[in-house]
């Protein structure tokens, strides 16, 4: 698949003076429920209205959505408020019907872009549509089967293309649900820049709390949108609770957001310098949650030396550790004399971590 700025059409024809804009409950419930919702982001940015009627859940027992007739709730929807509506779909039988249903948009889940027989069942299903249809990331990290679910349903004559970056699956404990992995979504935004990248802070942060931050993050990143999980009533939400934020606060959030955008003779320099400077900033933080990683495993090797009662400092292994940087910091352009001031920084602070265990 080749980058072409028709990969854009859709989303540019609609005009906005603001980024794309998806909201609304993580799982319609009721049909009061649904349009109580709706009648409340009527006339706010929201652009499409999503809902989940069916809902992949990990293990079995929990609220798996209300099927088929919640469709008919996102057509009352579109009837009363003029939205145009949004919903999940992971096989056949849900596109069919969601095509019945006349809905504008549909996305294929994280549980379904990680397999592709999955997304060339709803491609072959979606064939030739004149529907939106956007890919969420797989659960994991792998930036290949993420382009290659939109590479099947270009396959298909499908126009209208877009992804939905939701993080990505961790079994580390993290202030994120999941973690963002921004680098990824850089890079594909990189081989693709014209392909509308939405971001979904609700899935990422899974705490309402957070929502803001990361919807910043993906601005300044230029993500073309936002996927916000919205609810009257969050606490009482049937699924994902603590993710979603009302109708009020919402439009608190688009209100604060800094969009960038420049309308004089250097509007290009600035929204690159920006965007460059946000990547600078997603990897700074990364680099700090790493030392911190590597801080602790020291702490495990100074409480290992404590009970074996061994010295902190071992000559012969830091000489061979700086030996290998130096060498793989020149393999990626860095000079001799930073990786030493680096490396012999990040070594004393070890030592500092094992030496406090050890004397505690």
């Amino acid at each position: 698949m080749e980058n072409t700025i028709a990969l854009r059409t859709w989303l540019d024809d609609l005009n906005l003076a603001h980024p794309l804009v998806i909201a609304g409950p993580c799982s319609a419930e009721t049909e009061e429920q649904v349009m109580g919702i709706a009648h409340a982001l009527k006339d706010t940015d929201v652009n499409y209205y999503r809902a989940g009627i069916w809902k992949p859940r990990t293990r079995p027992g929990n609220f798996e959505g209300v099927g088929a007739i919640g469709l008919k709730w996102l057509q009352r929807v579109k009837e009363e408020t003029g939205l145009k509506t949004a919903t999940e779909v992971a096989n056949k039988a849900h596109v069919d019907l969601a095509l019945e249903h006349d809905i504008d948009l549909l996305w294929i889940g994280a549980r379904s872009t990680v397999s592709p027989f999955i997304v060339q069942e709803i491609a072959d299903a979606l064939k030739g549509t004149d529907k939106v249809v956007l890919v969420k990331n797989p659960v994991n990290p792998d930036l290949s089967l993420w382009l290659g679910a939109v590479e099947r349903l270009r396959s298909a004559d499908i126009q209208k293309l877009g992804v939905i970056h939701r993080g990505f699956s961790t079994y580390e404990k993290t202030k994120y649900r999941n973690i963002p992995e921004w680098q990824l979504a850089i890079e594909l935004q990189s081989r693709f820049p014209d392909l509308p990248l939405i971001n979904d802070p609700s899935h990422i942060s899974g705490n309402r709390d957070l929502i803001f931050d990361v919807s910043q993050a993906a601005l300044d990143l230029n993500f073309d949108g936002l996927m916000i999980e919205t609810h009257t009533n969050p606490e009482k939400a049937w699924s994902d609770a603590a993710q979603q934020v009302t109708p009020d606060r919402l439009v608190q959030i688009m209100r604060d957001l800094r969009i960038r955008k420049e309308t004089d003779q250097e509007a290009a320099y600035r929204q690159n310098l920006s965007n460059l400077r946000a990547q600078i900033d997603v990897i700074d933080n990364q680099l700090i949650d790493i030392l911190g990683k590597r801080m602790k495993v020291a702490d495990a090797i100074g409480s290992l030396k404590k009970e074996k009662n061994v010295a902190v400092l071992q000559t012969n292994r830091w000489n061979s550790i700086l030996g290998n940087m130096i060498l793989e910091g020149q393999a990626h352009g860095l000079s001799e004399e930073f990786v030493l001031k680096m490396f012999k920084a990040i070594h004393q602070e070890s030592i500092n971590h094992q030496e406090a265990i050890i004397n505690a």
